[in-house]
């Protein structure tokens, strides 16, 4: 780090340094702020600072009246993106091939759209579309959440439960397809952001979470005609995306 950097983050980089190479394993114990101001020769205040960057990044835990303590590293389970199944989603796929229960429910309305997804869709703001938010499980603790908005010209007059879970709903895909409607693309947009108050009490999530935020439109042409926003806790899940490599000669 430079050198006009204020002096608490370079103790963080070296205790995080120190956690990630295995100096400090799960568990140890992080000098306190007393013994953090003698071993640096800092303020009782960095030393609180830095304390408090460290536990914002997951890496330290804090025991009233004990002190501070390497976490352990979570477990992040894959999350195939881009993968396409008829029947259930991605998330559950994933989820039971690695042996855990993984379970759905969902419920839809038609709303209007705001500025944002009436953009995404290409629609005028407060079009009436369909809105469907999923609370998807793993073991029966909230795992992911995703609302989807759809034109409702795909919607409106068809068969569509508007509640349930996923042993009744087709896959978008299947459903479109019935339509005549073939995807011809879809796109996904990621990006992390700290959880909102609704999220961290939904997914049980502690406060200055991360999520991942998932942006993902389905395109049928260049008409747009599904978008979601896809959110799953920072700390659980990592994406995977494949690409085909071109061929070369």
């Amino acid at each position: 780090m430079a050198s006009s950097d204020p002096i608490y983050l370079r103790i963080v980089e070296d205790i995080r340094r120190q956690i990630n190479d295995g100096t400090l394993p799960p568990g140890a114990a992080i000098p306190s702020r007393a013994q953090l101001t003698r071993k640096y020769g800092i303020g009782e205040t960095a030393a609180r600072h830095a304390l408090r960057v460290l536990a914002s990044e997951g890496l330290i835990f804090g025991l009233i009246g004990s002190g501070h303590y390497v976490s352990e590293k979570p477990e992040r389970t894959a999350l195939h993106r881009l993968r396409f199944h008829e029947h259930q989603p991605p998330f559950t796929v994933d989820l039971q091939a690695q042996g855990r229960r993984a379970t759905c429910d969902w419920r839809s309305e038609h709303t209007s759209a705001g500025p944002d997804i009436a953009q995404r869709l290409r629609v005028e703001d407060h079009t009436r579309v369909t809105r469907t938010r999923y609370v998807f499980r793993t073991d029966g603790a909230p795992a992911q959440l995703a609302t989807s908005y759809e034109r409702t010209e795909y919607t409106d007059g068809h068969p569509m439960p508007a509640e349930g879970n996923e042993n009744g709903r087709k896959s978008l895909l299947v459903r479109l397809s019935l339509l005549g409607i073939k995807i011809t693309e879809v796109v996904e947009s990621v990006y992390t952001r700290v959880a909102q108050p609704v999220e961290r009490d939904s997914l049980d999530l502690p406060a200055g979470a991360h999520v991942l935020h998932i942006e993902r439109t389905h395109w049928a042409g260049d008409s747009p005609v599904e978008t979601s926003d896809i959110v799953v806790p920072g700390d659980r899940f990592r994406l995977v995306y494949t690409a085909t490599a071109p061929s070369v000669g």
